[in-house]
């Protein structure tokens, strides 16, 4: 379905841009709520999820809550609340930091190890069912974004 008809719009955009950035807001939106819905059954949320990948990216190393902050997805986040909740659940482990107490060490546990491959499957199907792109338009559409942002930034 179009845009325009996915949010009942009855003029014409101003320009293809302002289309463009409503489609990508909108587009994110949607994602955003698939994967909440796909997220909610494990009582997790997408920003919970977000630093759980962060972590499992760092292959066993730990990292601090400042460098979590800085590759989160959603930078509004509150990354020492959600990695309060990660350790509660037993996913993430905290330590201090030697040589500096405001700092702390967070790192996978085995438990959120295999709590991220439980996930991993049931998003995997989700992003296969919310997709018709080929890996080809999946490159460009990359590009795209990709560069729309070096322009921006």
């Amino acid at each position: 379905m179009s845009l325009e008809k996915e949010i009942k719009q009855t003029r014409p955009f101003s320009s293809k841009k302002e289309k463009a950035i409503v489609n990508i807001i909108y587009t994110n939106n949607w994602i955003f709520l698939n994967y909440s819905k796909n997220l909610k059954k494990y009582d997790i949320s997408n920003q919970q999820y977000n630093v759980l990948r962060i972590l499992n990216g760092q292959n066993g190393k730990p990292i601090t809550i400042n460098e979590i902050i800085e590759r989160m997805l959603d930078k509004m986040s509150n990354a020492s609340r959600l990695v309060d909740k990660l350790l509660a659940k037993g996913l993430v482990s905290r330590e201090q930091r030697q040589g500096n107490r405001r700092a702390c060490d967070v790192i996978l546990t085995e438990k959120g190890k295999l709590f991220l491959e439980e996930v991993k499957t049931d998003m995997n199907l989700n992003e296969d069912k919310m997709s018709p792109l080929t890996d080809e338009e999946f490159d460009t559409l990359n590009e795209l974004l990709d560069k729309m942002r070096k322009k921006v930034q």
